[in-house]
């Protein structure tokens, strides 16, 4: 089939929203570090060229949610291949902790001890590969040895994985929001892919607008993996669901972004009591009481 692919060019701080962004419109999506520069390149691979009124709106919301001017795309023909084959057939499973992410064409056996996950790369980000959602998940793993928690939440869900994670951590009932309609979608599906429908609530909202989201706080446990910005801009409203012995996992920020994101938190009388840098991203884990 004739393929297509769809670039554009972003600041490191907005490389993983538009990352997303991408993959609400090709079905296998690349980022490259471009060398000698704070930018990076996001590609997408599709078998249709995306509408561009589509593929317009997809880029304003990405730049609406990184804090940036809406950047220019392209959209060229490739020659004749099967991305979404190809792209599937380079997942390849992966190890986080104590969860085992695999794609869904794997046909191995899951590690003896491990929690087993499917999920594919697709139309939301979130399979594990990126430095933020694997830092994420480590996270968990981490506090999963030290304590249970019964009202988590994961917002800014995209796939899933890590409301996925929690559930099947803890079994206990878990709410999941994102803003991208799509994901919402997908993360419906991977849910019932890992029989743990039953167990996951997901919500389109921004931030806790929704009603329901902020209904169900407060919550021992909130995993935000966003960006920088809108992870500072959140900072009262996140913390205000949070219960008293509540824990923070905040994640989708540089290692220059930190202290901005420290700062935000610590005015809301949460502290650091963990960090985990991966790839020059850095997951913080914040409390008002020690974990």
């Amino acid at each position: 089939m004739a393929g297509w692919k769809f670039e554009t060019v972003v600041p490191a701080a907005a490389a993983e929203a538009f990352a997303a962004a991408v993959e609400s419109l090709c079905p296998a999506v690349a980022s490259f570090e471009i060398p000698g520069s704070t930018l990076w390149r996001i590609e997408g691979y599709a078998s249709d060229m995306p509408p561009h009124a589509e593929a317009a709106a997809a880029m304003a919301v990405a730049a609406a949610r990184a804090g940036i001017a809406e950047p220019e795309f392209t959209c060229i023909p490739l020659p004749d291949t099967d991305w979404v084959a190809d792209n599937q057939a380079s997942f390849q499973p992966l190890h986080a902790g104590r969860y085992f992410i695999q794609p869904s064409h794997f046909d191995g056996a899951a590690p003896h001890g491990t929690t087993a996950l499917t999920v594919d790369a697709g139309a939301a980000f979130g399979t594990g590969e990126h430095a933020t959602t694997k830092s994420c998940l480590l996270a968990l793993d981490g506090l999963a040895k030290r304590r249970q928690f019964r009202r988590p939440l994961d917002l800014g869900c995209g796939s899933g994985i890590l409301a996925l994670a929690m559930a099947a951590t803890w079994r206990r009932p878990i709410m999941a929001a994102d803003i991208d309609p799509q994901s919402v979608v997908v993360a419906r599906e991977n849910a019932e892919i890992n029989g743990l429908d039953g167990w996951l609530r997901i919500r389109c909202s921004n931030g806790v607008a929704d009603r329901e989201v902020r209904k169900a706080g407060p919550y021992d446990l909130i995993v935000a993996n966003i960006l920088a910005g809108p992870l500072v801009a959140l900072s009262h409203r996140l913390s205000a669901c949070l219960a008293p012995r509540g824990v923070l996992i905040l994640s989708g920020l540089l290692a220059q972004q930190e202290n901005a994101v420290r700062n935000a938190y610590r005015r809301q009388g949460l502290s650091l009591r963990h960090r985990i840098a991966l790839d020059g991203w850095h997951t913080l884990i914040v409390a008002r009481h020690p974990v």
